[in-house]
C-alpha cells in the first residue's frame, strides 16, 4: 500500500503507482492491470476523483518526467538484489530506496551536493585502512564459472566453516584447473566473506561525434567485510545481454574506500558533459 509522509516530502510507492503517474502525466487513463494501483493513491490522496495530481507530487513527477541524469543502483546480499536509485531533475534530486522483500521504495528529494554522499550511503561504503604507500596492486584473475561454482557450494553450507571453506575450495578447482593455489586461496576468503556485490549506472543524454547519444557509465565493486573492497574489472560494466557466459574471465581488483569514493564521483556526468535546451 503506497503511503507518503508529507512532513518531509517523501513517499513510498511501487513500480505501478509510479507507471500510473505517467499515464496520468500524458493525459491517459491508466489501464485496468494499473485500476487498483490508482485507487490506492486516490485513497491516500495523491490522485483526486478527476486524476488530478496533488502539489506535493510536483518535484518527484518533474524529475520522473524530464530526467538529467538517471542512476541505478544494484546492490545483491544475503536476500537478493535490491534496487536503488537517484533521478537528477531538472529542478529537484529524487532518491529512492528499495528493501529486500518490499514492493515499494521510499523517494525523497535530496540536495545535489549530497549526490555522492547518498550513493556511497546507498552502498554502505565505509572508511577502511589507509592503502600502504607504494603496496603493489592485487588482483585476482580466474572466470565466472568458478564463481557460480563456489556459490552452488554455498547453498548447502558444511557442518561447520571449515567444512564449508572446503566444499567451496574443492568447487574451484573443478571449475577452474588455472587458479592456482595463492590465488585460488585469495578468491576462497573472498568469497566465504562476501558481504555484498553492487554496482553503479548513470545515463544521460549526452553527444558523441556529433550525435545526441546515450551515455553510460558503471562501476561494479564486491564488498567483502573484513577483506575489503575489490573492484570487478571484468566483466566490464555495463554489460549486455548475453554478453557474457561461464567461460567470460572474472577479474577482481584489490581498492579501499578513498578510491571507490572517487570512482563513484568519477560517474556522475560534468555538466558540459550534458545537453543542454536547444542543442
Amino acid at each position: 500500500m503506497p503511503s507518503y509522509d508529507s512532513s518531509r516530502a517523501r513517499f513510498r510507492l511501487a513500480d505501478r503507482h509510479i507507471a500510473v503517474f505517467a499515464h496520468l502525466l500524458d493525459g491517459e487513463t491508466p489501464p485496468d492491470e494499473l485500476w487498483e494501483s490508482l485507487v490506492e493513491l486516490q485513497q491516500i490522496g495523491l490522485v483526486g476523483e478527476e486524476g488530478e495530481l496533488a502539489p506535493l507530487l510536483r518535484d518527484l513527477l518533474g524529475a520522473l518526467a524530464d530526467p538529467m541524469v538517471m542512476i541505478q543502483v544494484e546492490v545483491t546480499g544475503e536476500h537478493g538484489p535490491v534496487n536503488h536509485g537517484v533521478v537528477v531533475g531538472q529542478e529537484a534530486v529524487i532518491a529512492h530506496d528499495g528493501w529486500p522483500g518490499e514492493e515499494e521504495s521510499e523517494y525523497v528529494s535530496i540536495e545535489p551536493n549530497t549526490l555522492v554522499w547518498e550513493l556511497a550511503r546507498k552502498v554502505n561504503l565505509h572508511r577502511g585502512e589507509r592503502p600502504e604507500e607504494g603496496a603493489p596492486e592485487v588482483r585476482i584473475e580466474t572466470k565466472l564459472a568458478a564463481l557460480d561454482a563456489a556459490f552452488v557450494a554455498l547453498e548447502e553450507p558444511g557442518a561447520d566453516d571449515d567444512a564449508t571453506r572446503e566444499l567451496v575450495r574443492k568447487a574451484l578447482v573443478e571449475a577452474d584447473t588455472d587458479l592456482k593455489e595463492l590465488a585460488l586461496s585469495q578468491f576462497l576468503d573472498l568469497v566465504v566473506s562476501l558481504n555484498a556485490t553492487w554496482r553503479i549506472t548513470t545515463a544521460w543524454d549526452g553527444r558523441h561525434d556529433g550525435q545526441t547519444s546515450a551515455m553510460i557509465r558503471a562501476l561494479a565493486v564486491w564488498d567483502c567485510g573484513p577483506l575489503g573492497y575489490w573492484i570487478r574489472e571484468q566483466p566490464e560494466e555495463p554489460i549486455m545481454p548475453g554478453q557474457v557466459g561461464p567461460d567470460s574471465p572474472l577479474v577482481l581488483l584489490k581498492s579501499n574506500s578513498a578510491e571507490v569514493w572517487e570512482k563513484i564521483t568519477d560517474l556522475l556526468p560534468d555538466q558540459e558533459e550534458l545537453l543542454t535546451e536547444g542543442e
